[in-house]
């Protein structure tokens, strides 16, 4: 039960962390906050439970709750008119797959999970997470179907050079969480101390 009920609240965190219809004008800055949202709200979570279990799998289960619980949030929201795209990609499970397949290769050696585990999880949260931004429906039509009020001239955004790797929301993405990361996987390990 308890897993269950942190899962659902990790859920609510990221239910948004993917969903780039509402930030059309901001879609790839919001890509970038998102990725590393959703990576530190999978890698606490997971890496606590994956500790306090000491079974390697136990992320992986975790991240599938977080799924499944989107699915059905989504879902809903759909039925109600918001413009949702119905598919939301399971970004959550590679990422967590690769947490535990670190806490098993390593003989369940905490400090390896922490380092490998979760520079592992922050660089590859972004890259799955691309896969959301590809099957959201067309930024362009849905911002004409779903009209909202003008931005004041300092919210204008600027149009990035997404081509540039340095200017890349997700190599920005695949760094910070890469730091971050492994924090948040250290905070998850502290929790069962």
């Amino acid at each position: 039960l308890f897993i269950v009920v942190v899962a659902v609240n990790s859920t609510l965190l990221t239910i948004n962390a993917g969903d780039y219809i509402f930030y059309t004008d901001w879609a790839w800055t919001s890509y970038t906050v998102f990725s590393i949202s959703q990576t530190l709200m999978l890698i606490v979570g997971a890496t606590y439970y994956l500790t306090f279990t000491g079974v390697p799998g136990t992320a992986t289960y975790y991240a599938l709750i977080m799924t499944v619980y989107t699915w059905i949030a989504k879902a809903a929201w759909f039925s109600l008119g918001y413009p949702y795209d119905f598919i939301v990609t399971p970004v959550w499970l590679p990422s967590a797959m690769l947490l535990d397949l670190v806490y098993w290769a390593t003989k369940k050696n905490k400090h390896s999970l922490i380092l490998f585990g979760g520079v592992l999880v922050g660089m590859s949260l972004p890259l799955f997470n691309m896969v959301n931004l590809i099957t959201v429906a067309d930024p362009l039509e849905t911002a004409f179907k779903y009209p909202r009020p003008t931005l004041p001239p300092y919210m204008t955004p600027i149009e990035p050079q997404v081509g540039k790797f340095y200017n890349s929301p997700v190599a920005l993405g695949a760094g910070a969480g890469a730091v971050l990361g492994c924090t948040f996987a250290a905070l998850g390990c502290k929790l069962n101390t």
